[in-house]
């Protein structure tokens, strides 16, 4: 009997929790890589550059398949080429779909109120640490001045200037009127949610709780695909932007 193949996932490490839950439950042979959650953070191409490095690391002899938990992610996986594996991503727009479980899940619970933002336990203790990008990818972070405090924006730029900045860094968080935090299917301790919680009470927001779901990270881990709500790249292909609101995602030839 012939050895079996691996998968490897390569995953945002704010599903980190998520995807090794999934992975140990897989009938399959999984190897799981974290991949910084500093890459949101970068200029495209940057990030697709980033993880074509792993991906093109991928042994043929060991995996036949590497499975990507990221989602379109404000076409930040545009341009990634599977070489001499395939590569799989869930068709779905941001995380958030893949937290909630389906992109069903995800437009119900966005149509009850547009302007939520969503908290998990992974971007909760992710986010604020790993800001960081790889080395040698500009940071938008950095570029713009979010790293920085008041004090040194003052000093850099002047009081009136200072303000200005911090008013526009700030203001996108403006239209956002209810926090929910997706509580994942398996215990994490009650630290995750008091925190956010208090976030959402520091901005003036409505607090909410729903529970997320593992059903569609359960079946990248597992190795069933359907062609409805995973796009599988093949050898010789990269992921291209389709439909917004059909496939999300689509597969054309690497030229």
């Amino acid at each position: 009997m012939s050895e079996q193949k691996r998968l490897l996932i390569l995953t945002c490490e704010v599903l980190a929790r998520e995807v090794h839950h999934a992975a140990a439950r897989s009938p399959r042979i999984v190897d799981v890589e974290l991949v910084t959650q500093g890459l949101h953070d970068v200029e495209k191409p940057g990030m697709a550059d980033a993880l074509q490095k792993k991906v093109d690391a991928a042994d043929p002899e060991l995996y036949d398949a590497v499975g990507l938990a990221y989602a379109l992610c404000n076409n930040g996986i545009v341009g990634l080429a599977a070489r001499s594996v395939p590569l799989v991503v869930p068709r779905a727009h941001d995380c958030i779909t893949l937290l909630l479980g389906s992109r069903a899940r995800y437009d119900e619970v966005f149509g009850q109120s547009p302007g939520t933002y969503f908290l998990s336990p992974g971007w909760l203790e992710r986010d604020h640490t790993n800001l960081a990008s790889p080395a040698g990818v500009p940071n938008i972070k950095d570029k713009l001045g979010w790293g920085k405090s008041r004090e040194d924006l003052v000093a850099e730029y002047g009081e009136e200037n200072a303000d200005f900045i911090m008013e526009q860094l700030t203001g996108g968080l403006k239209h956002y009127t209810r926090m929910l935090y997706i509580a994942p299917p398996f215990a994490v301790g009650a630290d995750a949610e008091r925190a956010a919680r208090a976030k959402a009470a520091e901005r003036g927001w409505t607090f909410e709780r729903t529970d997320g779901s593992l059903a569609l990270i359960e079946r990248l881990v597992s190795g069933d695909w359907p062609a409805s709500e995973f796009l599988v790249v093949p050898p010789g292909h990269r992921v291209a932007a389709g439909d917004p609101g059909g496939d999300i995602m689509r597969a054309e030839a690497a030229g």
